[in-house]
């Protein structure tokens, strides 16, 4: 559903459901009730200024009745965000798509405390596009190459290959090493990760989850470590790698969850998004993307 509000800022307009009855008179009341806690007078503010709209484009005014509109967006009043003190870079730019190198610490989407501070909204205002949208995600802590795409028109046609699993993608990871495990090997388990509950599990059941991992190099206790996902279950290869007694350096979740701390710049989790290799579809040619970054604790 295309909001009726433009992206302003790098980021898009927030959509609202409104119940079909209840004990609110206008639209503006419901926001109220159930935001008001949060800024009342800017609620006002952005009725008054017809910054709420609905999925016709017309605005709402604070007299607006309950039951005119099913879907209203409105602009959040953000907060001012401390720049992170990361950079991000950018390896590729065509019409279509948009191939970035993501720092460590940068989210790929806004979220939570990071709105401005996030790759994507970033790179919609480094770049004047408006329409950016990732075509894949990287977590917060996790470095490397991600894909975004540019022409709404041909988006569909990159996304479906992740859907598909038509795309390869390689990680390298930094963790101690094992001398009696025996490398190369791939780890299959099911994984489950609730909306509730802060980390990944593998439980009992068929298979969902498989990484292929190799040692790279090694010197002494330490190992640089290729992974290849095949496919793209959330915290998949920080658990993977934990399962097996080679949890990734600098992870504050696996295997042991760390008391939560401000950010450490000087210590990223030691894994980063190395390549990424697919037939484009609208070329028909095969593609690689290869990340420049490195990562800092990776044995020589």
């Amino acid at each position: 559903m295309k909001s009726p509000l433009p992206v302003r800022d790098g980021v898009n307009a927030t959509r609202l459901r409104l119940p079909e009855t209840g004990p609110w008179a206008t639209a503006m009341d419901y926001v109220l009730e159930r935001f008001g806690h949060v800024d009342p007078d800017g609620i006002v503010d952005r009725f008054e200024r017809g910054e709420v709209a609905a999925f016709d484009g017309s605005r709402l005014t604070p007299s607006t009745p309950l039951n005119a509109h099913t879907f209203i967006w409105y602009y959040r009043e953000l907060p001012q965000e401390t720049r992170l003190p990361v950079e991000l870079d950018i390896l590729h730019q065509d019409e279509h798509l948009v191939v970035a190198d993501k720092p460590h610490f940068l989210p790929t989407t806004p979220g939570g405390m990071y709105v401005a501070e996030s790759a994507l909204v970033r790179l919609r205002n480094l770049l004047g596009l408006p329409d950016l949208v990732p075509i894949h995600r990287l977590d917060r802590m996790t470095a490397g190459v991600l894909l975004f795409a540019v022409n709404p028109e041909t988006r569909g046609k990159y996304q479906v290959l992740f859907e598909r699993r038509q795309v390869r993608k390689e990680y390298e990871a930094v963790a101690p090493v094992r001398a009696d495990l025996e490398l190369p090997l791939t780890v299959r388990s099911r994984m489950i990760k609730s909306r509730t509950y802060l980390l990944a599990q593998e439980v009992p059941g068929e298979p969902n989850a498989e990484t292929r991992i190799e040692l790279l190099r090694a010197d002494g206790a330490s190992g640089l470590y290729r992974l290849e996902p095949h496919t793209g279950k959330t915290h998949q290869l920080r658990v993977h790698m934990a399962s097996l007694g080679l949890g990734i350096r600098n992870d504050p979740f696996y295997p042991e969850l760390l008391p939560q701390a401000p950010d450490d710049y000087a210590k990223p989790l030691q894994l980063l998004a190395r390549a990424i290799r697919f037939k484009d579809p609208l070329t028909r040619e095969p593609v690689e993307y290869r990340s420049q970054l490195q990562l800092a604790e990776a044995p020589a």
